[in-house]
């Protein structure tokens, strides 16, 4: 390795690969023929305690072709609910090369996504393609700008061989970066093993991980934790899954391999995020039956969760029917976690700074509205948003980034306006105050579905100017600027629906 590169701040522990050998097996990267980086985010280094100057010349690194000081790499093993079918998995294109300590003691996992074959591979190449690498880069800085908890992405960084999936393409590997890749899916593989000697020793790193405060103030076993830590998980989820809704993203593919732990948003396949708002929507083609659809999201959290605390159940104190009861009533709390944190941030993107009972079914109205128009679900909160900076809910000027040929905000939502407009004046405050919260929560811009794929076939094809100006712009989502003016409104007339694929 090159000194520079050697030198570059890593500070490497390796926790998880001092748990029990079945979870996990050790793996080396193999090796590519001409790695060259792509993309380095160089913010996240810096925030990491990585000499980002450096890095640029990591290309080594980031295709594993080298290792970092301290690096252990591992390929994590887990299990998980796949479109409701149970199977073992593991980390079949991807190597945990160990935990980055950052200068104010934070540990994020550093993992190389398409490094090559590991045990867990399934017949699997091991191996990942530029097109959909990039696009976990641009929608997780996405999500990151908008304050949605999510993994990240340190690099892209290209292979020079050919990946070969509907038709060849660029091979790359990314380098992503997580608080843990513990996932629901980690805990089903324990219990699926039958082995407590794996299950105690897993709760205890992840609570160490975590929710170290549990281990400080709760049981000092790790049995008398399990509950505890099942409750912390359900509320992180029951928030992200808000968060997630809130701004119109679809995941696409929620199996229980693809729920953290940590409450992190994980595992980018065929995500994308609405135009038009319908709860219906569903992108990825393999969900042929709407399974995970934009609507789902929230069952379909609890249905995870569910799975959660069957594999946490043998590490419940009390007799099994007592355990068992305990944690149907931790679950049950879910809907109402859930609906708390979506009313609350739905409040913000109406510009509530109060609570009043009627406001679920003022919100419900607007959606319902929203959905009998087939209106643009960015525009119209950004619309709102526009409305009272222009002189209040009584005002009516043109719409803010309308779709092309699409309703105005009078035609969509008629005499909703009057009811906003008179629960607005039941709150205190000045309308200075109203427009601060509402652009705190309402983006202008996201990354728009064909503005994606322009991006991402233009870097296919050796360009990446347009990738680099959205990265760019999804980085400032809240802000009107004459660079992102451009990327506010939908897709142009005559787009079909519009489908993502996994990319694996």
């Amino acid at each position: 390795m090159e000194p520079s590169i050697a030198n570059a701040g890593w500070r490497f522990d390796n926790s998880y690969a001092r748990l029990p050998a079945p979870l996990f097996t050790p793996e080396e990267p193999t090796r590519v023929r001409a790695p060259r980086l792509v993309v380095l985010n160089a913010p996240l280094a810096i925030d990491l305690g990585l000499d980002a100057g450096l890095l640029e010349a990591g290309a080594m690194v980031f295709t594993g072709n080298e290792l970092p000081p301290g690096a252990e790499p591992i390929a994590q093993a887990y299990a998980g609910h796949q479109f409701g079918h149970f199977t073992n998995l593991g980390d079949g294109r991807a190597i945990l090369l160990g935990e980055q300590i950052t200068p104010a003691g934070h540990r994020f996992d550093l993992q190389l996504k398409g490094s090559g074959r590991t045990r867990y591979s399934r017949g699997g190449d091991g191996r990942a393609a530029l097109g959909p690498m990039l696009r976990e880069y641009v929608i997780s800085e996405a999500l990151h700008a908008l304050g949605i908890p999510t993994t990240r992405s340190l690099a892209v960084a290209a292979t020079g061989e050919t990946v070969m999936r509907e038709r060849p393409l660029p091979g790359a590997v990314l380098t992503r970066v997580a608080s843990s890749h513990i996932r629901v899916g980690t805990f089903q593989y324990a219990r699926a093993l039958g082995d407590r000697g794996l299950l105690e020793p897993l709760l205890g790193h992840a609570i160490g991980r975590h929710d170290p405060e549990l281990a400080a103030a709760g049981s000092d076993t790790v049995d008398g934790n399990a509950a505890a830590f099942f409750a912390a998980v359900l509320e992180r989820q029951a928030a992200l899954i808000a968060r997630w809704m809130l701004v119109g993203f679809v995941h696409g593919v929620m199996n229980t391999d693809n729920m953290a732990v940590s409450g992190e948003t994980i595992d980018y396949g065929p995500c994308a995020f609405l135009d038009v708002y319908d709860p219906a929507t569903v992108f990825s083609s393999i969900d042929a039956h709407g399974r995970y659809a934009y609507g789902n999201q929230p069952a379909i959290a609890q249905w995870n969760l569910a799975r959660l605390a069957e594999c946490l159940l043998p590490l419940v104190p009390g007799a099994g029917e007592a355990a068992l009861e305990r944690m149907q009533s931790l679950l049950a709390t879910f809907p109402g976690r859930y609906e708390h944190h979506f009313l609350t941030g739905a409040r913000d993107k109406l510009g509530l700074a109060t609570a009043e009972d009627g406001d679920a079914a003022l919100v419900g109205s607007l959606l319902g509205k929203m959905h009998e128009a087939g209106a643009d679900f960015t525009a119209t909160f950004a619309g709102l948003t526009a409305l009272i900076a222009a002189g209040g809910p009584s005002a009516m000027p043109e719409p803010a980034h309308p779709e092309p040929a699409g309703p105005d905000l009078a035609t969509v939502l008629g005499d909703w306006l009057d009811a906003w407009r008179a629960r607005l004046a039941r709150q205190p405050g000045a309308t200075a105050d109203v427009v601060r919260r509402m652009r705190r929560a309402n983006p202008v811009v996201i990354p728009r579905n064909h503005r994606v794929e322009e991006a991402l076939a233009a870097a296919e094809a050796g360009d990446l100017t347009a990738f680099e100006r959205l990265v760019e712009v999804v980085r400032e989502p809240f802000v009107e600027t004459p660079r992102n003016e451009p990327y506010r409104g939908g897709p142009p007339p005559g787009c079909g629906p519009y489908r993502t694929f996994c990319g694996t």
